[in-house]
Protein backbone atom coordinates (compact mmCIF):
# COMPACT_ATOMS: atom_id res chain seq x y z
CA UNK A 1 0.00 0.00 0.00
CA UNK A 2 1.44 3.37 -0.95
CA UNK A 3 1.46 6.36 1.35
CA UNK A 4 0.04 8.32 -1.58
CA UNK A 5 -2.03 7.10 -4.53
CA UNK A 6 -3.65 3.73 -5.12
CA UNK A 7 -2.33 0.33 -4.05
CA UNK A 8 -1.10 -0.29 -7.60
CA UNK A 9 1.01 2.88 -7.66
CA UNK A 10 4.67 2.95 -6.73
CA UNK A 11 5.06 3.72 -3.03
CA UNK A 12 5.97 7.36 -2.38
CA UNK A 13 6.43 9.50 0.71
CA UNK A 14 6.35 13.27 1.16
CA UNK A 15 9.76 14.94 1.24
CA UNK A 16 8.82 16.68 4.51
CA UNK A 17 8.14 13.34 6.21
CA UNK A 18 11.50 11.97 5.06
CA UNK A 19 13.30 15.04 6.37
CA UNK A 20 11.51 14.65 9.70
CA UNK A 21 12.52 10.98 9.89
CA UNK A 22 16.18 11.73 9.11
CA UNK A 23 16.25 14.58 11.64
CA UNK A 24 14.59 12.50 14.35
CA UNK A 25 17.07 9.68 13.82
CA UNK A 26 20.26 11.75 13.55
CA UNK A 27 19.41 14.75 15.77
CA UNK A 28 21.52 17.35 13.92
CA UNK A 29 20.65 20.05 16.47
CA UNK A 30 23.04 18.33 18.92
CA UNK A 31 26.11 19.07 16.80
CA UNK A 32 28.26 22.04 15.95
CA UNK A 33 29.08 21.20 12.34
CA UNK A 34 30.98 22.49 9.30
CA UNK A 35 27.91 22.94 7.12
CA UNK A 36 24.12 22.59 7.02
CA UNK A 37 22.61 19.20 7.88
CA UNK A 38 19.30 18.10 6.40
CA UNK A 39 17.74 19.05 3.08
CA UNK A 40 20.39 20.93 1.08
CA UNK A 41 18.65 20.99 -2.31
CA UNK A 42 14.87 20.84 -2.71
CA UNK A 43 13.50 18.55 -5.39
CA UNK A 44 10.25 16.64 -5.94
CA UNK A 45 7.70 16.89 -3.12
CA UNK A 46 7.09 13.12 -3.32
CA UNK A 47 9.92 10.58 -3.11
CA UNK A 48 9.77 7.05 -4.52
CA UNK A 49 13.43 6.05 -4.54
CA UNK A 50 16.45 7.10 -2.49
CA UNK A 51 20.03 6.68 -3.67
CA UNK A 52 22.68 6.85 -0.96
CA UNK A 53 26.39 7.54 -1.34
CA UNK A 54 29.34 9.06 0.48
CA UNK A 55 29.72 12.36 -1.37
CA UNK A 56 27.41 14.47 -3.53
CA UNK A 57 29.84 14.35 -6.45
CA UNK A 58 28.84 14.83 -10.07
CA UNK A 59 29.41 11.11 -10.66
CA UNK A 60 27.00 10.16 -7.86
CA UNK A 61 24.36 12.60 -9.09
CA UNK A 62 24.69 11.22 -12.63
CA UNK A 63 24.32 7.68 -11.28
CA UNK A 64 21.26 8.71 -9.26
CA UNK A 65 19.69 10.21 -12.39
CA UNK A 66 20.34 6.94 -14.25
CA UNK A 67 18.82 5.01 -11.32
CA UNK A 68 15.70 7.24 -11.50
CA UNK A 69 16.09 8.42 -7.92
CA UNK A 70 13.98 11.19 -6.44
CA UNK A 71 16.36 11.79 -3.53
CA UNK A 72 20.03 11.41 -2.71
CA UNK A 73 21.28 10.85 0.85
CA UNK A 74 24.98 11.54 1.53
CA UNK A 75 27.56 12.21 4.22
CA UNK A 76 29.41 14.95 2.32
CA UNK A 77 26.96 17.48 0.89
CA UNK A 78 27.50 20.50 -1.32
CA UNK A 79 27.77 23.34 1.17
CA UNK A 80 30.50 23.97 3.75
CA UNK A 81 31.30 26.79 6.13
CA UNK A 82 33.72 29.32 4.63
CA UNK A 83 33.48 28.15 1.01
CA UNK A 84 33.12 30.47 -1.97
CA UNK A 85 29.38 31.12 -2.35
CA UNK A 86 29.43 31.58 -6.12
CA UNK A 87 27.61 29.02 -8.25
CA UNK A 88 30.29 28.41 -10.87
CA UNK A 89 32.41 25.49 -12.09
CA UNK A 90 31.85 22.19 -10.28
CA UNK A 91 29.14 23.69 -8.04
CA UNK A 92 27.13 24.85 -11.05
CA UNK A 93 27.47 21.42 -12.69
CA UNK A 94 26.23 19.54 -9.65
CA UNK A 95 23.40 21.94 -8.83
CA UNK A 96 22.28 22.17 -12.45
CA UNK A 97 21.93 18.38 -12.70
CA UNK A 98 20.05 18.10 -9.40
CA UNK A 99 17.66 20.90 -10.35
CA UNK A 100 17.16 19.69 -13.91
CA UNK A 101 15.97 16.32 -12.61
CA UNK A 102 14.18 17.69 -9.54
CA UNK A 103 16.21 15.51 -7.15
CA UNK A 104 16.26 16.18 -3.41
CA UNK A 105 19.66 16.20 -1.72
CA UNK A 106 19.82 15.25 1.95
CA UNK A 107 23.23 15.55 3.66
CA UNK A 108 24.27 14.79 7.25
CA UNK A 109 27.87 15.18 8.31
CA UNK A 110 28.81 14.81 12.01
CA UNK A 111 25.37 13.47 13.01
CA UNK A 112 25.96 10.58 10.59
CA UNK A 113 29.38 9.86 12.11
CA UNK A 114 27.96 9.75 15.62
CA UNK A 115 24.80 7.62 15.45
CA UNK A 116 25.37 4.71 17.86
CA UNK A 117 23.98 1.97 15.58
CA UNK A 118 23.67 3.22 12.01
CA UNK A 119 26.40 5.88 11.85
CA UNK A 120 29.78 5.69 10.13
CA UNK A 121 31.70 4.76 13.28
CA UNK A 122 29.18 2.15 14.43
CA UNK A 123 28.97 0.56 10.99
CA UNK A 124 32.76 0.64 10.54
CA UNK A 125 33.05 -1.23 13.83
CA UNK A 126 30.71 -3.94 12.54
CA UNK A 127 32.86 -4.43 9.46
CA UNK A 128 36.03 -4.61 11.56
CA UNK A 129 34.61 -6.97 14.19
CA UNK A 130 34.76 -4.35 16.95
CA UNK A 131 32.30 -3.04 19.50
CA UNK A 132 32.37 0.14 21.57
CA UNK A 133 32.57 -0.04 25.35
CA UNK A 134 29.32 0.63 27.16
CA UNK A 135 28.34 4.15 28.16
CA UNK A 136 30.70 7.11 28.38
CA UNK A 137 33.82 4.95 28.34
CA UNK A 138 33.03 4.03 24.74
CA UNK A 139 33.30 7.61 23.46
CA UNK A 140 36.05 10.25 23.41
CA UNK A 141 37.11 13.48 21.73
CA UNK A 142 35.37 16.66 20.62
CA UNK A 143 31.58 16.23 20.62
CA UNK A 144 32.21 12.61 21.68
CA UNK A 145 32.58 11.53 18.06
CA UNK A 146 35.39 9.03 18.66
CA UNK A 147 34.63 5.43 19.61
CA UNK A 148 36.69 3.28 22.00
CA UNK A 149 36.20 -0.46 22.28
CA UNK A 150 37.58 -3.91 21.63
CA UNK A 151 37.10 -7.04 19.56
CA UNK A 152 33.64 -8.60 19.63
CA UNK A 153 35.02 -11.69 21.35
CA UNK A 154 37.08 -9.64 23.81
CA UNK A 155 40.41 -11.00 22.59
CA UNK A 156 43.48 -8.89 21.81
CA UNK A 157 45.42 -8.39 18.61
CA UNK A 158 48.90 -9.84 19.14
CA UNK A 159 50.63 -7.21 16.98
CA UNK A 160 49.87 -3.95 15.13
CA UNK A 161 50.35 -5.87 11.86
CA UNK A 162 47.55 -8.28 12.80
CA UNK A 163 45.20 -5.33 13.41
CA UNK A 164 46.31 -3.60 10.20
CA UNK A 165 45.72 -6.79 8.20
CA UNK A 166 42.23 -7.10 9.70
CA UNK A 167 41.40 -3.54 8.61
CA UNK A 168 42.93 -4.06 5.16
CA UNK A 169 41.00 -7.26 4.55
CA UNK A 170 37.70 -5.89 5.85
CA UNK A 171 37.84 -2.71 3.77
CA UNK A 172 39.55 -4.35 0.78
CA UNK A 173 42.18 -1.64 0.39
CA UNK A 174 45.77 -0.96 1.53
CA UNK A 175 46.26 0.81 4.83
CA UNK A 176 49.06 2.90 6.33
CA UNK A 177 50.45 1.64 9.64
CA UNK A 178 52.78 3.86 11.67
CA UNK A 179 54.12 3.08 15.12
CA UNK A 180 54.84 -0.09 17.03
CA UNK A 181 53.70 -1.58 20.30
CA UNK A 182 55.42 -4.11 22.53
CA UNK A 183 52.15 -5.09 24.19
CA UNK A 184 49.04 -6.83 22.85
CA UNK A 185 46.38 -4.48 21.48
CA UNK A 186 43.16 -4.65 23.50
CA UNK A 187 41.66 -1.15 23.61
CA UNK A 188 41.11 0.18 20.10
CA UNK A 189 39.98 3.70 19.24
CA UNK A 190 38.46 4.64 15.90
CA UNK A 191 36.87 7.63 14.21
CA UNK A 192 35.99 7.63 10.52
CA UNK A 193 37.09 10.16 7.91
CA UNK A 194 39.67 12.85 8.56
CA UNK A 195 39.89 12.40 12.33
CA UNK A 196 43.67 12.33 12.68
CA UNK A 197 43.35 15.25 15.09
CA UNK A 198 41.61 12.91 17.55
CA UNK A 199 44.76 10.81 18.00
CA UNK A 200 45.99 12.51 21.18
CA UNK A 201 42.51 12.30 22.73
CA UNK A 202 42.43 8.59 21.85
CA UNK A 203 45.76 8.05 23.62
CA UNK A 204 44.50 9.95 26.67
CA UNK A 205 41.36 7.78 26.66
CA UNK A 206 43.55 4.68 26.94
CA UNK A 207 43.73 3.43 23.36
CA UNK A 208 46.36 0.84 22.45
CA UNK A 209 45.85 1.67 18.75
CA UNK A 210 43.94 4.20 16.66
CA UNK A 211 42.11 3.78 13.33
CA UNK A 212 40.90 6.62 11.13
CA UNK A 213 40.75 7.56 7.47
CA UNK A 214 43.71 9.90 7.10
CA UNK A 215 47.11 10.62 8.63
CA UNK A 216 48.92 13.96 8.70
CA UNK A 217 52.59 14.66 9.35
CA UNK A 218 52.41 15.19 13.16
CA UNK A 219 50.59 11.93 13.88
CA UNK A 220 53.43 9.81 12.50
CA UNK A 221 55.75 11.27 15.14
CA UNK A 222 53.17 10.90 17.94
CA UNK A 223 52.64 7.23 17.03
CA UNK A 224 56.36 6.47 17.16
CA UNK A 225 57.02 8.47 20.30
CA UNK A 226 53.97 7.30 22.27
CA UNK A 227 54.14 3.65 21.22
CA UNK A 228 50.52 3.71 19.99
CA UNK A 229 50.05 2.38 16.43
CA UNK A 230 48.13 4.63 14.02
CA UNK A 231 46.26 3.07 11.09
CA UNK A 232 44.99 5.22 8.21
CA UNK A 233 42.53 3.23 6.11
CA UNK A 234 41.21 5.89 3.71
CA UNK A 235 38.72 8.70 4.28
CA UNK A 236 36.20 7.37 1.77
CA UNK A 237 36.70 3.72 2.72
CA UNK A 238 36.00 4.41 6.39
CA UNK A 239 32.77 6.28 5.58
CA UNK A 240 31.11 3.95 3.08
CA UNK A 241 28.73 2.35 5.55
CA UNK A 242 26.76 4.99 7.47
CA UNK A 243 24.85 6.59 4.60
CA UNK A 244 23.44 3.34 3.18
CA UNK A 245 22.55 2.09 6.67
CA UNK A 246 20.58 5.23 7.53
CA UNK A 247 18.99 5.60 4.09
CA UNK A 248 17.95 1.92 4.04
CA UNK A 249 16.47 2.26 7.54
CA UNK A 250 14.35 5.30 6.64
CA UNK A 251 13.40 3.90 3.22
CA UNK A 252 12.13 0.72 4.91
CA UNK A 253 10.15 2.86 7.35
CA UNK A 254 8.16 4.28 4.42
CA UNK A 255 8.31 1.29 2.09
CA UNK A 256 10.48 3.16 -0.42
CA UNK A 257 13.10 1.83 -2.83
CA UNK A 258 16.74 2.38 -1.88
CA UNK A 259 20.05 1.81 -3.65
CA UNK A 260 23.59 2.46 -2.44
CA UNK A 261 25.98 3.62 -5.16
CA UNK A 262 29.66 3.62 -4.24
CA UNK A 263 31.71 6.04 -6.34
CA UNK A 264 35.28 4.81 -5.99
CA UNK A 265 37.71 7.21 -4.33
CA UNK A 266 41.35 6.38 -3.51
CA UNK A 267 41.54 9.05 -0.79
Amino acid sequence: MSLNGSATDAVTAPRALLLGAFDQLLQPERFKDYGPNGLQVEGKPEVRKIVSGVTASLALIEAAVAAQADAIFVHHGLFWRGQDGRVTGWMKQRLALLLAHDINLFAYHLPLDAHPELGNNAQLALHLGLRAHEGDTGRFGDQRLGFLGSRLDGSSFATPDELADTVKNALKRPVVLVGRSSAAIKNIAWCSGGAQGYFEDAITAGADAFITGEISEPQAHYAREMGVPFIACGHHASERYGAPAVAAHVAAQFGLAHEFIDIDNPA
